[in-house]
């Protein structure tokens, strides 16, 4: 992986939603909006943005990823950096772009787009070096790493990084975290059982740390993950950390 170069704090950035956030968790999006905007920055969300394209594209489906992805190409044409609150997304729209669009007329704009491509965490402590004044009780909680989050951005030690800032939060590792949750995308319903078998490892590991909350930085691991749990009776609440953040820091 290439070295990854910070540009100064910006006075604007994009926020692209992810289809799971803008669905599902809402309130996580809105939670990174005012992380961000709290920092003096002006927040730009374009309407028509939709779907990064990871689903076609780890189908097969080049063609069908490549016309999603060109529809992101053209609702963020600004030099503006775009913050992803996902690793999954924004590994997509980071390392695969390039690579889908190569040998075509929007080659070196997709470059250039994903030149732009920062996960939101990666943003807050690198771009932005943010500071954290806890305001909440005492809590202890576990943090689950997404795969491409692990692997392919390289991002979980910044979100580790805000955590550590939080004087009241107490965080247990999980023994397994290094482990897929099973979720995957259309993984988990091409192959469910297999799916539900790493699940059950993962809330099993959950369940042992003693944690009241898990979370993580991808919608899709922690929809997986609650309704797991949910489904086995494990009475352990999840979040994104960008709700974690902001419900344990507003006002500050």
């Amino acid at each position: 992986m290439e070295k990854q170069e910070y540009p100064a704090k910006p006075e604007t950035v994009y926020f692209f939603g992810t289809c799971l956030m803008d669905a599902i968790y809402p309130d996580a999006g809105l939670a990174a909006i005012r992380l961000l905007r709290r920092e003096g920055l002006s927040v730009l969300f374009p309407q028509g943005q939709s779907c990064c394209g990871q689903p076609a594209y780890n189908a097969g489906f080049a063609g069908e990823a490549r016309a999603v992805a060109r529809k992101q190409l053209e609702e963020f044409p600004k030099p503006y950096p775009i913050v992803v609150p996902s690793g999954s997304c924004a590994g997509m729209m980071k390392h695969h772009y390039p690579e889908l669009f190569a040998g075509t007329p929007e080659e070196d704009a997709a470059r250039a787009f994903s030149d732009r491509v920062y996960e939101l965490f990666e943003f807050l402590v690198r771009v932005l070096d943010v500071r954290l004044e806890d305001r909440g009780e005492p809590v202890t909680i576990t943090w689950h790493s997404s795969c491409h989050a692990l692997r392919e951005m390289g991002v979980v030690p910044y979100a580790k990084t805000l955590i550590g800032q939080l004087k009241n939060v107490s965080l247990v590792a999980l023994e397994r975290e290094t482990e897929c949750c099973g979720f995957g995308g259309t993984f988990a319903v091409k192959q469910p059982a297999l799916s539900a078998a790493m699940v059950a490892d993962k809330v099993a590991d959950i369940s042992r740390t003693g944690a009241s909350k898990v979370v993580a930085g991808d919608c899709g691991c922690l929809m997986n993950i609650t309704g797991a749990m949910a489904h086995s009776g494990v009475r352990i609440a999840g979040q994104h950390l960008a709700e974690f953040l902001w419900e344990r820091t507003h006002g500050s």
